[in-house]
């Protein structure tokens, strides 16, 4: 059996579609499964075990580029692919494996794929609520799921494979203390400024939390660079903080987030990094809402106060912040991040 998963754009989006290769190769052990995806996914894709290639999507995101993409699916037929999975919604993410002739595409509707996909299902987003169910059901024939009740449980959630040494590479090359507990930050949040917790509760918790002798790492993208500045001058003891956005590689962020002791994250990419490692973390959600894309992990404690999901990319707040945010305040976190902590020190 060989498969084609045609892979998501986004960090958390690639994340939770490990689940569906997991479960992949639980059914079939000989599955042979490759994942065309953004050249930046590589990085997460290595430490899946269960891809055993990282196909590079030459074309960028919102491109349609019909010739292009018929080239590439001819390029494609010599593989000899069994079954491509389409993950994303869009039309022209289903031309390639069309183009490539791949006897059974799999995919939900999306944008009226009729043509393209002979193993099409029509999504119930009542039936499937989580965007993980909703990958994992795609390893199943559409006549054994109905609904997310149906799938096996538990659900095989990510898990990427980080070695010791990569881990220690990590640390060596940015010169980071090793025998102090290290808290990791992820303060970004795609779309603006309404899903990020502010700066200056971040910074607040960064000086709580050296007074317990930690060690503040900050991550992001280079997006984030900013931010994180602005939370280490806003700290009391800001020497103990290091921002590391816009510095490292995805690889290098992957392991130096394995490394640290905890983190705290708002509702992205990274947040499902950190749990896909197995790290305790702390979310902090406001307008987006974790009953779509929660962060799949046990060790994970999620601190929202409103319900429901909100469209919105920029809050009424000073520096676009949402009020549901500004509300959790930095002493809450802090007490439900050290209760975490102590629980999955005596789980271990």
């Amino acid at each position: 059996m060989k498969t084609l998963i045609i892979g998501p754009s986004w960090v958390g989006d690639m994340m939770m579609s490990q689940s569906l290769y997991r479960t992949l190769k639980q059914l079939n052990p000989e599955n042979e499964i490759d994942v065309m995806a953004p050249a930046w996914c590589r990085a997460l894709l290595n430490k899946m075990p269960e891809v055993n290639q990282a196909i590079a999507m030459p074309l960028g995101h919102g491109e349609f580029a019909l010739g292009k993409r018929r080239q590439l699916g001819k390029s494609l037929r010599g593989e000899h692919y069994d079954q491509a999975i389409v993950l994303p919604n869009s039309f022209k993410s289903a031309l390639i494996p069309f183009f490539a002739e791949i006897p059974k595409r799999t995919g939900w509707q999306g944008e009226m794929r009729y043509v393209l996909l002979n193993d099409m299902r029509k999504l119930d987003k009542k039936a499937w609520p989580l965007m993980v169910q909703r990958y994992v059901a795609l390893a199943y024939p559409k006549h054994e799921v109905h609904t997310a009740d149906d799938l096996p449980q538990p659900l095989l959630w990510p898990k990427l494979e980080v070695q010791a040494d990569e881990v220690t590479a990590a640390l060596t090359s940015f010169e980071i203390p090793q025998d102090a507990p290290l808290i990791g930050f992820c303060p970004g949040a795609e779309f603006g400024p309404a899903k990020r917790w502010p700066d200056y509760h971040y910074a607040a918790l960064a000086d709580l939390l050296v007074r317990q002798h930690a060690k503040i790492l900050i991550f992001g993208s280079a997006n984030d660079r900013e931010v994180g500045d602005n939370i280490i001058a806003k700290m009391t003891h800001g020497e103990e903080c290091i921002n590391l956005a816009g510095k490292t590689q995805l690889e290098q962020a992957i392991n130096l987030i394995a490394a640290c002791k905890a983190i705290v994250t708002n509702d992205s990419g990274l947040m499902h990094v950190a749990a896909a490692v197995d790290r305790p973390l702390v979310a902090l959600y406001g307008p987006s809402s974790p009953e779509f894309t929660p962060p799949l992990s046990n060790k994970a404690e999620v601190i929202r106060l409103i319900t429901g999901y909100q469209r919105v990319r920029h809050g009424d707040a000073e520096q676009g912040y949402h009020q549901s945010l500004i509300d959790i305040k930095p002493e809450a976190v802090f007490e439900t991040l050290m209760k975490l902590i102590v629980r999955c020190e005596k789980s271990n």
